[in-house]
C-alpha cells in the first residue's frame, strides 16, 4: 500500500532509500574512482589500496555502468520510459556480475578477507532485495510510454 508521502511532486512513485545505498554499492568502484581523482596526490595509493591489480579496477567499473546510468536517468524517468523499465533487469545482473566477483577473485588467488566475505553477503541481500521488493518493481514498472 502506497501513501500520498510516496509520491514526488511529478505524481511519480519515489524510489525507496534501500534502493540507493544499493545503486552505492554497486557502484563502488566508480565512488572510489571519482574520491582517488578529488584526492590527486593521494589517488594513486588509494586505488593500490583497494585494487592492486590495475586490471581488476579497470573491470570492476563494468557492473557499475546500470548503476551510474540508473543515477544519471532517475530524475528523468518519465522521459526515457524504455530505457528506465530496462534498468531493473540490468540492475539485477549486475548485481549477480558482483555476487560472483568476490569468490573468483579468491579462486583467482587474492586472500580471503572479511571486508571480501562482508561484501558477498551485501551483495547477496541486495540481490534479493533487487528481485523481492514490490515498491522497486511498481517504480520501474508504472511509466507508460
Amino acid at each position: 500500500m502506497n501513501y500520498p508521502s510516496d509520491y514526488d511532486r511529478n505524481g511519480l512513485l519515489k524510489t525507496p532509500f534501500l534502493f540507493w545505498c544499493i545503486l552505492l554499492l554497486q557502484a563502488r568502484t566508480w565512488v572510489l574512482f571519482v574520491i582517488a581523482g578529488a584526492s590527486r596526490e593521494q589517488g594513486g595509493a588509494l586505488l593500490g589500496l583497494f585494487y592492486p591489480d590495475h586490471d581488476n579496477f579497470w573491470l570492476g567499473l563494468l557492473p557499475g555502468v546500470p548503476a551510474v546510468l540508473t543515477f544519471l536517468l532517475s530524475g528523468r524517468r518519465q522521459h526515457f520510459p524504455r530505457c528506465w523499465r530496462a534498468l531493473r533487469p540490468l540492475l539485477i545482473i549486475a548485481q549477480c556480475v558482483l555476487l560472483v566477483w568476490q569468490p573468483w577473485l579468491w579462486l583467482q588467488g587474492e586472500p580471503l578477507s572479511g571486508i571480501g566475505l562482508s561484501l558477498v553477503l551485501i551483495d547477496l541481500f541486495a540481490l534479493w532485495w533487487l528481485m523481492t521488493n514490490p515498491r522497486l518493481r511498481a517504480c520501474f514498472r508504472e511509466i507508460t510510454e
